[in-house]
């Protein structure tokens, strides 16, 4: 090592070294540190691939997912369209599309498969290969991508395997030095698109087990114990009604098939209005609509944790409409709403943390909550949050004592009219 200034060491120069990357390689390797989405990522290969002279007409790749609703999301880069993004569902492995096609193949373990479809006696065996025909293209070729984690694909050994296509309408197809070429990148291809696939990974991981809010500060490193700020926000608590009783009585499928319906009907609404799902509390659920960095300040807050709810109850008419057809019971929710201020912060064991929030605010929300059932109202808000919206349609119900609260509190209801169709 060659000391310099302020302590500052720099390599000595190698001018016989022996590691010659292709601009192709290069942009595969050379990052900086820097997240690149993917679309970016493919565009960037295929330019720099049409830059040594690979005539490429089109690429498609696949990147595995670990998202509940999404298995895989594929990617397409074609000549003078760009990169296009496609996801595909948990059942996309056994339909037909996928079975009679040539990436099910290179799943299995197939080393390689290709296709010049300028040729009369090129068997047309994948549905694609009409398609691509169709398009002009002369010579197909799709080659495997072993990763090392992520939801399995096949493979005969046990890895994870994914793929990716090249396709050319150059007459005479590609060469025997080119396909040795996209051979030889495809460890390096695999190796990067792994690394941001992993990154996608853990940020849909973080998101759906956590919420969005927490897993922006986890990823940003802030998961250290005993870490809270406070926040001010309009407070969400519902909770299902006669639910142990329904448990008891029903098969489990049939409870957990039930509970994700219902959690589907109160959590969709609650983030289509920028809301967070703090957590679900056995048939429980806890949300905040921050007020912070947010024009209109707690008003607009307690304005969209309002229409969420009754969005909510639309949600909830609709699955009623669909059980009575089946001949099974309804479901009933009790909603409470709240505004104030909550620690939201980083509490647990040494080794299981959850983020949360706590606080007064909280424990207020959660006796309104119990108010729902004693006055049989699916939906109470306190004199606090009634206060931010007097122009929605919200009905004083009267003072009622709140364990732990000193003096009896006044609790709001939803008007007659905006509960058309659930009770």
């Amino acid at each position: 090592m060659i000391p310099t200034a302020k302590g500052v060491e720099r390599l000595p120069s190698w001018p016989d070294s022996r590691l010659v990357l292709t601009p192709a390689a290069r942009w595969l390797i050379e990052h900086d540190g820097k997240i690149i989405p993917m679309a970016d990522l493919i565009e960037g290969f295929c330019r720099h691939l049409i830059a040594e002279g690979i005539p490429l007409f089109r690429v498609t790749t696949g990147q595995p997912s670990m998202h509940p609703l999404t298995f895989t999301r594929g990617f397409t880069w074609q000549r003078d369209a760009g990169v296009t993004m496609t996801e595909r569902g948990h059942g996309v492995v056994r339909t037909a599309e996928y079975l009679n096609s040539p990436i099910a193949v290179i799943h299995q373990g197939a080393a390689a498969i290709r296709r010049r479809l300028a040729l009369a006696d090129t068997p047309m065996d994948f549905g694609i290969l009409h398609d691509l025909k169709a398009m002009g293209v002369t010579d197909y070729l799709v080659l495997p991508m072993r990763f090392t984690q992520g939801p399995g694909m096949g493979g005969n050994d046990g890895q994870n395997i994914s793929f990716m296509s090249f396709a050319t309408d150059r007459p005479g197809g590609f060469r025997p030095e080119e396909l040795s070429y996209l051979e030889e990148l495809m460890p390096l291809v695999a190796l990067r698109l792994e690394l941001e696939a992993g990154r996608r990974m853990t940020r849909d991981l973080l998101t759906t087990y956590l919420g969005r809010g927490p897993a922006k500060r986890v990823l940003k490193g802030n998961f250290m114990r005993g870490r809270g700020y406070e926040v001010e926000a309009a407070i969400w608590l519902s909770d299902l009604r006669g639910f142990t009783a329904f448990s008891d009585r029903r098969p489990p499928q049939e409870v957990v098939a039930m509970l994700d319906s219902y959690f589907d009907a109160m959590a969709v609404p609650i983030q289509a209005h920028d809301g967070e799902v703090l957590k679900f509390i056995g048939d429980g659920l806890l949300a905040i609509f921050r007020v912070e960095d947010r024009p209109g300040g707690r008003e607009e807050a307690c304005r969209r944790a309002l229409t969420a709810a009754r969005e909510a109850f639309n949600g909830l008419y609709e699955l009623n409409q669909g059980r009575a057809i089946e001949g099974a019971p309804p479901v009933r929710v009790g909603i409470a709403l709240h505004v104030g201020k909550v620690v939201f912060g980083n509490i647990g064991a040494r080794d299981r943390l959850d983020f949360t929030v706590i606080g007064r605010a909280v424990n207020e929300v959660a006796r309104v909550e119990t108010q729902t059932k004693v006055l049989d109202r699916p939906l109470l808000t306190s004199a606090a949050f009634a206060a931010e919206v007097r122009d929605c349609p919200l009905i004083s119900v009267g003072f009622h004592a709140l364990r732990g609260v000193q003096q009896p509190q006044e609790l709001f209801a939803l008007s007659g009219e905006c509960l058309a169709g659930y009770e």
